[in-house]
């Protein structure tokens, strides 16, 4: 498309959105009574309306039924898990059966740890990218060193080339290549947080498989904002939360992928009475035997208020379908690429020029005053999020964010 840095184009475009509605759906943050324009959806997506009635609902259940609420009525607690196993099928590209809600990100990237990573004599190390999330870095270290391996010695780090802020392909495809005859697995984010690149995983996943290596994803900033075919892929395991893109609330429930050729696998885990077999789990007895699918990875009781969260948001992302969302932002990621090399702002864009490789953020690179710069973008009602050194973050979200708040964007750089 060509664009036109004009706020006529940006209304025709935001007239022309089949998308439109959904912004409506969504608590727009406000100051002094003025919507701010919130390009942070890659830190923390805005709230649905709908979700104080999915709470209301649970808490009237808890309030009549007590205990009983885990058995009783039309939705008992007692599955509230299984709500969100279809919209999370569709949104990452699954099975159903692959697919469970629960727990934080960083305690579903240990217990996939336990099952997936199997050193064995030849092949104890694991291939990362460099500067991944710190979360998933002092995940890899602390457990590499509760197995009596050094991460020094057992974590081998791809980073991008001198003077590049991005991966190639093909280097990350050559490292698994160079490594493979020492690897037990290739672990790294689908989407880097820091550069907003999109890692073409199905290429990392295939050359893996081809040597026998299993391979994981971090799926944090990729989940609800990529298009992702992860059991088609042959994506052994995946981890994400849910609060950015799927706009389920501060610390929202995390989620697992299993592709379903390891459901019967007889795998290492810890376990928890939750991930027990559902038909005998009141049972108490020794022995664990787990759920089948990705539900057998469950640990503790599921907060039933978050879960509702959880799936009053999915239903939105599922509703719009992710073919839509991503039709949608990379035009408006395009758009807000356009007017920011149209301010004349010296500025560097680190995220990659093509859209395939890039989700609905662009990592601007400030080498002077950036700071300054983001000040200057939240006094004028913009929400973005700053990394330091240099990197201001911009995320325009296909739900609720529009064509016009971009070229906003755009204005403030020009003045600035």
């Amino acid at each position: 498309m060509l664009f036109e840095n004009s706020l006529a184009f940006a209304r025709r475009l935001d007239q022309a959105d089949p998308l439109r509605s959904y912004r409506d759906r969504f608590h727009i943050p406000e100051r002094n009574g003025e919507p701010l324009i919130y390009l942070c959806g890659n830190s923390l997506g805005l709230q649905p309306k709908t979700v104080r009635q999915a709470l209301d609902r649970e808490l009237g259940i808890w309030q009549q039924h007590g205990v009983e609420g885990w058995f009783e009525g039309e939705n008992p607690w007692l599955t509230v898990h299984q709500r969100c196993k279809q919209p999370l099928a569709q949104i990452v590209g699954a099975l159903p059966s692959e697919v469970c809600p629960m727990n934080n990100l960083t305690v579903n990237l240990h217990l996939l740890l336990t099952s997936f990573y199997r050193p064995q004599a030849g092949r104890t190390r694991i291939l990362t990218i460099g500067g991944d999330f710190p979360s998933d870095q002092y995940a890899l270290e602390t457990h590499l060193q509760t197995r009596g391996l050094n991460p020094a010695d057992a974590l081998i780090e791809v980073f991008p080339r001198t003077d590049e802020h991005t991966w190639r392909t093909e280097d990350m495809l050559a490292a698994i290549e160079e490594h493979r005859d020492s690897l037990a697995l290739v672990l790294m984010s689908g989407l880097h947080y820091y550069t907003g690149q999109v890692f073409d995983m199905a290429a990392i996943a295939r050359k893996a498989r081809a040597h026998g290596i299993l391979v994981g994803f971090d799926l944090a900033h990729a989940v609800g904002n990529v298009p992702l075919q992860l059991h088609d892929w042959g994506v052994d395991f995946a981890f994400w939360c849910s609060y950015k893109y799927l706009n389920s609330g501060p610390g929202g429930v995390s989620g697992i992928f299993v592709h379903e050729k390891h459901h019967r696998a007889a795998l290492p885990r810890l376990a928890g009475w939750w991930g027990y077999d559902e038909t005998r789990r009141f049972d108490m007895t020794k022995g664990f035997s787990p759920m089948a699918g990705a539900d057998g990875w469950q640990l503790s009781t599921p907060t039933v208020l978050a879960m509702a969260v959880h799936h009053t948001a999915l239903q939105i992302t599922d509703e719009a379908g992710m073919e839509a969302l991503r039709q949608k932002s990379e035009r408006l990621t395009g758009f807000l690429e356009f007017v920011l090399k149209q301010s004349g702002h010296p500025l560097k864009i680190m995220t990659p020029v093509n859209p395939a490789e890039r989700g609905c953020q662009l990592s601007l690179l400030i080498e002077n005053d950036g700071k300054a710069v983001f000040n200057r973008l939240t006094e004028q009602g913009i929400i973005g999020d700053w990394r330091e050194p240099n990197c201001i973050r911009l995320a325009p979200a296909p739900l609720y964010n529009t064509f016009e708040e971009v070229w906003r964007v755009g204005q403030v750089f020009r003045e600035a």
